[in-house]
């Protein structure tokens, strides 16, 4: 197949998907391919990916430590809007492909390359959201998705391939894997194989960054975690990196059994498909903001935010993190956040994250009109006309059904 496309940067992981994606470039489109490697915290060492490339040819070879700008620039803001994709997951692999693919395009630019590749399949969301972060950032760039144009459509050819041109390939994955996992600094997914029935309880080999609930430590652990401008900035008084926070609260959370989901999923391509999900310390941060939110926030701005929040989510699930609407959304979340300071305690558990205290020098809780005791600030008179006006509708619609 003869192509015009000179240079290639490539999404590489080093494993076996992308290594012979890799020689399949080289082979098809007879360009130059660079390789770039992201360490987002997936907890594997990223170094072996610059041998294993050298020695399969690439031209360039770039790795790189992001895990701050991926904590700075994606999960915060992300966080700042509770997002929760269809209620429930918080998006630990949608957040991360948009900085993959961002940094991608910038390496196009330095290395003069033509086109991108990445690894992702024809069937899955992240076909979407490297690509429509490419064409956000670089329209005329050339997009190569290797999983939509060759053959090798079974773990076996691509073995048979790997074999054929000598690349390496690890041992354990000479074998039918038992699921796929994706990982970063925020979470670790699973689905596939074992995971496809979605009657079967997942089997506890499956999770890694987690203790079993029933495991977790008989005392819980009470962390307190402070807050400026709706960012997590100290953990028990300690002030901390976003990413060395957010491995913190990992680690807390992992040895308490926090973060564990079990969730049947839409994907943007149109099936449904089955993920477990274990995001330790992002499930504690959620909880902790959701909790200072509720003694900062002015009520009706945090309804506003409540409902703006399920398309925020949407459109980060479905890879729109560069798209002018999500840009709208995130001036507006951003500007909620300007008063959300302070510090919440929480209680963690067995698998339950609780929030048992919260303070704010910027709190809108007023003990002196809650409580139940006489005061001097609240005339509860006031109420009957409150009340008479929100239902004089109601009584008018009342009075004219026959």
């Amino acid at each position: 197949m003869s192509s015009p496309v000179k240079k290639i940067v490539l999404a590489y992981s080093g494993g076996l998907d992308t290594s012979v994606i890799l020689r399949w470039l080289q082979e098809t489109y007879r360009a130059e391919v660079v390789t770039f490697t992201a360490d987002i915290g997936q907890g594997e060492e990223v170094e072996p990916a610059r041998k294993k490339a050298e020695t399969m040819g690439a031209s360039q070879i770039f790795i790189e430590d992001l895990r701050e700008e991926f904590v700075h620039d994606f999960v915060f803001p992300m966080f700042r809007a509770n997002a929760l994709y269809e209620g429930s997951y918080l998006l630990g692999t949608s957040i991360a492909r948009p900085l993959i693919a961002k940094r991608q395009i910038e390496i196009a630019a330095i290395t003069g390359a033509d086109a991108v590749a990445h690894g992702a399949t024809g069937k899955g969301n992240d076909q979407v959201r490297f690509e429509l972060t490419y064409y956000a950032l670089r329209p005329d760039i050339k997009v190569i998705a290797p999983w939509r144009e060759w053959k090798l459509t079974s773990r076996t050819k691509l073995l048979e391939f790997a074999e054929q041109h000598q690349i390496p390939i690890a041992k354990d994955k000479r074998g039918e894997a038992p699921f796929s996992t994706d990982a970063n600094l925020l979470h670790i997914s699973a689905e596939g194989k074992v995971l496809e029935d979605p009657w079967h309880e997942p089997e506890e080999f499956v999770y890694s960054r987690t203790v079993a609930p029933e495991a977790a430590p008989d005392k819980p652990t009470y962390v307190e975690i402070e807050f400026q401008r709706g960012d997590p900035v100290a953990v028990d008084g300690e002030k901390l990196s976003p990413a060395a926070l957010l491995t913190k609260l990992n680690a807390l959370g992992g040895e308490n059994g926090i973060g564990r989901l079990d969730l049947v999923e839409n994907r943007y391509v149109g099936m449904k498909s089955r993920g477990v999900y274990e995001t330790p310390g992002g499930t504690i941060w959620h909880a902790a903001h959701r909790a200072i939110e509720s003694i900062t926030l002015d009520r009706e701005a945090m309804h506003l935010k409540d409902e703006l929040m399920p398309r925020y989510a949407s459109l980060v699930y479905y890879g729109y993190w560069f798209a002018p609407e999500r840009h709208m959304l995130q001036a507006a979340i951003d500007m909620s956040q300007e008063r959300v300071n302070g510090t919440v305690r929480l209680k963690l558990y067995k698998g339950s994250v609780r929030v048992v205290g919260r303070k704010s020098p910027d709190s809108l809780y007023s003990l002196a009109h809650v409580t139940f005791e006489e005061d001097q600030v609240y005339d509860q008179r006031d109420a009957a006309g409150f009340i008479k006006l929100n239902a004089l509708r109601l009584r008018l619609a009342k009075a004219i059904k026959r």
